[in-house]
């Protein structure tokens, strides 16, 4: 018998994916949210700090890779099982190392397990959900780092203050471990991949066991573009998570904790506005409208907006309000490309493929974390520690990015033309 599509267990297992991608988040943030008393305590200059900050992502790549791959073959339930409980073991030296060194090492290791977590969890709520329902949950499971951050926003501060930055390493354990007790008791494997193949056979894709050489489809022009487009916008989150508390704090004058509360209240705002975009983009593709419109067109326009946001934080000469105001908007429209980028990959690739391909597309993207922390580390120094000028400096050269390719993006981005050109393309 075909499965169906089952709202309310999808739903669920959207909620639990929510709730991963939030500790997940915590995780990333929280070392730029302890940045001031971490490189106060170890005497840490700001290119050592960008150096740290930036380790995360050393493996990352590597291992998202690997666990897409993993995924094509394995159940995606237990390897989510195995990385929330790596997570959580590793943040317990990290609470106590002393050394630059150890603090490096921690961090590779635990960037190394967070790497798959993204294109994995996406791969298996796209088990839940057919093509045309795929944008909202993974655009509100991937809400799960907006409150991830604001947690952290709020929380770190204030566990700083209390009991010491190193404590907030000890509580990502405990909520790790925590999900990781849920998720054994009440996770469960999507029905609907069965579907999606034959789908796929019927529309002239990829199915009966034939396959898409990973060569064509990384060297097709709409996965290449999305490649870059996730690039760009990664650059953006790197920004944020390892910079913006301090440029808040040191550039534009914000107390620390007042900081913390002003970055979370920076990100409860941006949630909306994801949520709103890819409910019209889902909308538009029920409709029947192709989605080299309701996906790429309407994810193009948005990473544009987002750049001149950047831009215009960078080159105006306006007070701390506005600039925060910027950011705000800049950072609500550029997610978008963490939904509709997926999903318009997963229409192109077979379900066997998919989370591989997702993972190839993430983890090239998320090469943009092992850049933009140390950069603009270095940018700061080169302006003579001033954080505000360092900081200012990344987000136009990231904004500039962000026009270029949503600019270019309008006439690249076809995933229906490349679903025929790769189903041309198949090896058996």
């Amino acid at each position: 018998m075909q499965p169906t599509y089952q709202p309310a267990r999808a739903w669920f297992m959207t909620a639990m994916l929510f709730l991963l991608i939030a500790i997940n988040f915590i995780d990333k943030v929280v070392l730029g949210l302890v940045a001031a008393p971490l490189m106060k305590e170890l005497g840490l200059s700001p290119a050592q700090y960008g150096l740290l900050a930036g380790s995360f992502f050393f493996l990352f790549a590597v291992t998202g890779v690997a666990g897409g791959f993993l995924s094509n073959r394995l159940p995606t339930r237990w390897l989510l099982l195995v990385m929330a409980l790596l997570w959580a073991v590793v943040q317990l030296p990290i609470a106590y190392g002393s050394s630059l060194g150890m603090l490096i090492a921690c961090r590779v290791l635990l960037g190394a397990g967070e790497g798959p977590a993204q294109p994995i969890a996406i791969h298996a709520c796209y088990k839940w959900f057919p093509d045309e329902r795929r944008n909202l949950p993974i655009s509100v499971f991937q809400q799960g780092a907006v409150l991830g951050m604001v947690v952290a926003g709020i929380a770190v501060p204030w566990i700083d203050a209390t009991w010491g930055w190193r404590t907030n390493f000890i509580v990502l354990a405990v909520l790790g471990f925590a999900w990781a007790m849920l998720w054994l008791v009440a996770g469960r494997e999507g029905p609907l991949d069965v579907r999606a193949t034959k789908d796929a056979a019927a529309s002239g894709a990829a199915g009966n066991g034939a396959r898409i050489s990973y060569r064509a489809l990384l060297t097709d022009r709409t996965v290449a573009c999305i490649i870059a487009l996730h690039f760009a916008a990664f650059l953006t989150l790197a920004l944020v998570l390892t910079w913006l508390p301090a440029y808040l704090s040191e550039g534009l004058g914000y107390a620390p904790r007042r900081a913390g509360q002003l970055f979370a209240a920076l990100l409860v705002a941006s949630a909306p506005v994801g949520l709103v975009l890819s409910a019209l983009s889902q909308r538009l593709m029920t409709r029947g409208v192709p989605s080299r419109i309701a996906r790429g067109a309407f994810v193009c326009i948005c990473l544009a907006v987002g750049g001149v946001l950047l831009v215009a934080t960078a080159v105006c000469d306006v007070g701390p309000i506005v600039k925060v105001v910027l950011i705000a908007l800049a950072i609500s429209t550029t997610p978008i490309i963490y939904s509709l980028g997926p999903a318009m990959v997963a229409q192109i690739v077979p379900s066997e493929q998919r989370g591989a391909a997702l993972a190839i597309e993430y983890s090239v993207a998320w090469i943009a974390g092992i850049v933009a922390p140390p950069a603009v580390g270095w940018m700061i120094r080169a302006a003579n520690n001033n954080v505000a000028a360092g900081f200012e400096q990344g987000l136009l050269l990231t904004g500039a990015l962000l026009i270029v390719l949503g600019v270019g993006g309008l006439k690249v981005l076809n995933p229906e033309r490349s679903l025929e050109r790769l189903a041309r393309r198949l090896t058996a």
